[in-house]
């Protein structure tokens, strides 16, 4: 196997043949970086707007005794990963709805439900880091991160005709 084939799956390789797959790699691409940046800064925002401090960057380098460096690394990889599953798969589900945004919030929502669920199974299985202020505002805060998140992808990934 070689070096390219062991660092991109065999199946996106084999999209990038195809012009209208290379076109939705590429835009799933931008879309989960930039969804990831945009869903960065409303989280660093938060504290302005009376929500507890929140960086799951600071939080995925926490978990895992990694320098922060990884955690914003670990952080774009998944929100590129995501916006995959998006330009893939859930794009398919949500077609009848024609508005983008609310294609988008439906799928930060459910990224959102996926990430709590993933944060409960890590939890019992390595340590948490300290939550700072209200769980209630701290699952807010989480939810609107996450629906920017599914907005902004949604408005980088068009659906091929």
């Amino acid at each position: 196997m070689g070096t390219t084939e062991m660092v991109v799956p065999i199946f996106i390789l084999n999209h990038l043949k195809n012009k209208k797959m290379s076109n939705k790699i590429k835009q799933a691409l931008v879309g989960g970086i930039i969804g990831a940046a945009v869903m960065s800064i409303v989280t660093m925002a938060a504290p302005m707007m009376g929500m507890p401090k929140m960086s799951q960057p600071a939080m995925l380098s926490m978990m895992m005794g990694f320098p922060i460096v990884a955690g914003w690394l670990m952080h774009f990889m998944i929100g590129i990963i995501f916006a995959m599953v998006y330009a893939f798969f859930f794009i398919n589900i949500v077609k009848k709805i024609s508005n983008n945004i609310l294609k988008g919030a439906i799928f930060g929502f459910a990224v959102f439900i996926f990430a709590q669920i993933m944060m409960a199974i890590m939890g019992m299985m390595m340590p948490m880091p300290p939550m700072e202020g209200s769980m209630m505002l701290m699952m807010v805060g989480a939810m609107i991160g996450h629906l920017v998140f599914g907005i902004t992808v949604a408005m980088f990934v068009k659906e091929q005709a």
